[in-house]
């Protein structure tokens, strides 16, 4: 277990020292890129979409909340790291190497961006590996990075449009409008969505018992991820413009509601996956069977919480939240070992979760069985 703490260390050390360095850097950028004034009012524009993004991929980590402080660090490093990173990148490339304005949106923007978005999935992969656990969490935290990075973009660019920076239109208020609703409101899905691929490759290849799957998935998923953003960021360049209007309805919106239906999915599987690795789990006395419906349904979840509380007060709250969550932990867990994927240290990561479970039980009841005792 010294590795795994090592590990989160290493991961939080290195994902604040970054972010921090490159949060003072954007801030410096955001200062010049506008009046006070006008950067205030960017931020409070592009800000309206990220409420909306963040309640819906919450929603869909409600049966294996991730870490706050990961989500946090996903959202923070797509605000400045990877903002930096395709800043720099594409900066320097075109000051040096010369690349002309639509080779940059069109070729060098997505593979940056792409990749400086990624990456954060790929460091939590390589030193929070236990927080990780197939597609879902891939959707979840490209998600986060994503809105983090569509955050600062949108400010740029509503900061500019407001500006006129452009040298081909007037800028106010009329230009931001039009900017705010083509970026923020028809399209606030954009970054999560290309990011997505990238997380369902990193995904599919930690569930995955396939060499080949592990090897390609992610591979796969990051130039799909890359293919998407080029034609998004391509279809401005046609028809003056008007390409969009096509990209927009024959592509993305297609590819967001299949993206939509398959997080829906995957999220339902969730209950089903947790309710057969448990009850699996409870046959080789790891769990007393009767507590599984309080872990499994989201709602009995609820209700077994506030039964805590009203019987045993704040602590008898934490200590519930502390059980389900050791509980759910130990389900998924239990789930790779059934499936064959489990990582090499799964009997010291199980036993953990089992004593902190004894620990909470003896301080906690349970309201009655939902009827039938089922939890599918």
């Amino acid at each position: 277990m010294r590795s795994r703490r090592l590990d989160s260390i290493v991961f939080t050390v290195v994902v604040a020292v970054i972010t921090a360095l490159a949060a003072v850097a954007i801030a410096v950028v955001l200062a010049l890129s506008g009046e006070p004034s006008t950067l205030v009012l960017a931020a409070l524009l592009a800000f309206v979409p990220v409420g909306p993004l963040l309640a819906c991929y919450l929603w869909l980590d409600r049966y294996e909340p991730e870490p706050r402080s990961l989500l946090a660090a996903g959202l923070a490093w797509g605000a400045f790291v990877a903002t930096l990173g395709a800043i720099v990148v594409q900066g320097i490339g075109g000051f040096v190497v010369g690349w002309t304005d639509q080779f940059s949106l069109v070729v060098v923007a997505p593979v940056v961006e792409e990749a400086t978005k990624g990456f954060f999935i790929l460091m939590l992969l390589w030193w929070r590996r236990h927080e990780f656990d197939g597609v879902l969490d891939g959707l979840v935290y490209a998600g986060m990075v994503g809105i983090g990075f569509a955050y600062t973009e949108n400010i740029l660019y509503l900061a500019a449009a407001y500006s006129g920076t452009d040298g081909e239109n007037p800028g106010g208020l009329a230009e931001v409008g039009v900017l705010f609703v083509l970026r923020c409101l028809a399209s606030p899905f954009a970054h999560p969505l290309f990011t997505a691929f990238t997380g369902i490759g990193l995904g599919l290849a930690v569930a995955s018992r396939s060499r080949w799957v592990k090897a390609l998935a992610p591979l796969v998923g990051y130039l799909l991820a890359v293919g998407m953003h080029a034609a998004w960021n391509g279809s401005t360049l046609l028809f003056e413009g008007g390409g969009f209007l096509l990209v927009y309805p024959l592509m993305m919106v297609p590819v967001f509601g299949l993206m939509v239906a398959l997080a829906i999915w995957v999220r339902s599987r969730e209950r089903t996956l947790l309710g057969v690795a448990l009850d699996d789990a409870a046959r080789r006395g790891l769990i007393a069977p009767a507590d599984i419906p309080h872990v499994v349904d989201l709602a009995s979840r609820r209700r077994a919480r506030a039964f805590a509380r009203a019987h045993g007060g704040a602590e008898g709250l934490a200590q519930m939240r502390d059980y389900q969550q050791a509980a759910v932990e130990l389900g998924y867990l239990h789930h790779r070992v059934l499936r064959g994927t489990a990582p090499p240290n799964h009997l010291a990561r199980g036993q953990v979760f089992v004593d902190r479970m004894f620990v909470a039980r003896s301080r906690i009841a349970f309201p009655a069985t939902p009827s039938g005792g089922g939890h599918r």
